[in-house]
């Protein structure tokens, strides 16, 4: 296990690595900063002063070097539009951000695994077919558009819930929340469902796809011959075979849930790292951008790790495998 993790860390360190370079120089392709942050009323003598300030009149490669010496040091550099230490910006959103990201993912869970599984066990019951057909609605259906109904019909027509912003939150653990106050769970609600509408059709499909696979299996058969009550026999073996996938596919997900909640965030105005990396990305606020793609990425990674473990104690052919290539 020690190895395993030690060649996380090293595949993660080099992701992360290659990660600068793509986006460094990327970003250096497809515009100048300076265009955006001075304006075209300033003189040249300003101009160039500002440029050499910034640095921008190293060549590139410099201009990486100096990064990443800043960066092993732990200073990914201050934001050119809000005169900030980038990462400092980072983690006052990202709260907001998981929030968002956890809310859906539970959604997910707590709807997708039930409907998948009775989708799986009665897989010629109309209800089921109801949710199938709804689950290739929610991959279809865009979610700017979804989120635009979302707030259309629940809080412009039926006025139940607000169409924007975090609400009130409460302290704990020195971050604000938003699930901790009646007004910031209202507030979460439509943003939460909005994000989780692909992910909880994705769930039902994956699970019903595994609830069909597990069914036929030998160990399955054994289990009802012995006399075992139907509930026990999904529970015990034909649900928790089904979660081992699961658990790899929720993992990921919620990686992505949280790296591509900016359209979700627009929407809803949830003041969360999205929003802030759209108006970055508008900006060329290049010191913005870097410092989230590195977060982001490691949150895959960690992620990723986690994955690993759960999956091994889930599953213990994963550890005799292990064990046996050791």
């Amino acid at each position: 296990m020690s190895g395993a993790i030690l060649r996380s860390v090293l595949q993660a360190l080099a992701v992360l690595l290659l990660m600068t370079v793509i986006v460094f120089f990327g970003l250096h392709m497809i515009g100048n900063p300076v265009d955006t942050l001075i304006g075209p009323d300033v003189d040249q003598v300003d101009r160039l002063r500002i440029i050499k300030e910034l640095g921008f009149d190293q060549p590139i490669w410099r201009q990486y070097l100096a990064f990443l010496n800043s960066a092993l040091h732990g200073n990914l550099g201050n934001s050119f539009v809000y005169n900030e230490p980038a990462i400092k910006l980072i983690f006052q959103r990202l709260p907001a951000t998981l929030e968002l990201a956890f809310a859906a993912l539970i959604l997910a869970v707590l709807i997708g695994i039930p409907l998948g599984l009775l989708a799986g066990l009665f897989p010629e019951n109309i209800f089921s077919r109801m949710v199938m057909t709804g689950s290739i609605l929610g991959f279809s259906l865009p979610t700017f558009w979804i989120g635009l109904m979302l707030i259309m019909a629940f809080s412009v027509s039926l006025g139940w819930l607000p169409s924007g912003g975090r609400g009130e939150t409460a302290g704990l653990f020195g971050v604000q929340w938003s699930w901790l106050t009646i007004d910031g769970l209202r507030h979460l609600i439509l943003p939460a469902l909005n994000l989780s509408l692909f992910k909880i059709s994705l769930v039902i499909r994956l699970t019903r796809a595994n609830v069909r696979e597990v069914l036929p299996m030998d160990f399955v058969k054994f289990a009802r011959a012995k006399g075992l009550a139907p509930l026990r026999v999904v529970l015990m073996y034909v649900l928790r075979n089904t979660l081992i996938p699961l658990v790899t596919i929720l993992g990921l997900e919620f990686g992505s849930t949280i790296a591509f909640a900016v359209v979700t965030e627009s929407i809803f105005a949830w003041p969360g790292s999205g929003k802030l990396i759209l108006d970055s990305i508008n900006a060329l606020d290049r010191p913005v951008i870097v410092a989230y793609m590195m977060v982001i990425v490691c949150l895959f990674v960690t992620l990723n790790l986690i994955v690993d473990v759960l999956y091994k104690v889930l599953d213990p052919r994963v550890r005799v495998e292990a064990e046996v290539a050791a």
